[in-house]
């Protein structure tokens, strides 16, 4: 009688390779650019939108309509957007330590654009004082103010490029750089005629060395 076959066992499968921690925090770069190239272009287009306006009463009688821009309440929201921009492309320029300061530097430009347009966004005083220029009377003041939502997303704008800022603090060390290639040229040195005489001096002309160099 014939040995019956041993039963074969099932060989478990090979463990998935974990993901080095440097390839995980590469995929938060894109999102940092995104976070800050949204977040800028949110307070910059709500700091050209009207942010409030009103009704004066006229020197000679009936109303002036009146009204203020976000720029015109405060021009630190443009600002500290355009500081975040150009945080984004020095993170490329710089490494280790330097891309921490980075991203606190544009943590603190989002948390300054999203505190400004809070406080802004009941304020009146930007259209009193426009209202008195348009009457050229110091005390002039405007009524049945309207506030619109500008204020609101300008300081949405805000938050998402202080949360870009934060990414860049947690992660930004294991970002690529610019590279060597991106490094100023350096002009290498001719090499040196291998003699004095006549014959020398064509070899090397014929290499495209300088031979009079020193």
């Amino acid at each position: 009688m014939s040995a019956l076959p041993a039963p074969r066992t099932e060989e478990a499968a090979p463990a998935a390779p974990a993901t080095p921690p440097a390839a995980a925090g590469r995929r938060t770069l894109g999102p940092m650019l995104l976070l800050t190239v949204l977040g800028a272009v949110l307070v910059l287009t709500a700091a050209g939108r009207v942010w409030a306006t009103g009704t004066v009463a006229g020197v000679t009688g009936g109303t002036l309509r009146v009204s203020v821009t976000g720029g015109t309440v405060s021009g630190l929201p443009t600002g500290l957007a355009l500081t975040a921009l150009a945080a984004a492309v020095a993170v490329f320029a710089v490494r280790g330590a330097g891309r921490i300061a980075v991203g606190v530097l544009t943590v603190l430009a989002g948390l300054g654009v999203a505190v400004g347009a809070a406080l802004n966004a009941g304020d009146a005083t930007a259209l009193h004082a426009e209202a008195a220029r348009k009457l050229a009377l110091a005390g002039a003041r405007a009524e049945q103010v309207d506030h619109s939502v500008w204020p609101w997303l300008a300081l949405a704008g805000g938050l998402l490029i202080a949360l870009a800022g934060l990414l860049t603090v947690r992660f930004g060390r294991s970002w690529p750089g610019m590279g060597s290639r991106y490094d100023a040229p350096t002009r290498k040195a001719p090499a040196k005629a291998a003699g004095d005489t006549p014959a020398d001096l064509w070899k090397a002309l014929d290499r495209g060395e300088d031979p009079t160099a020193t």
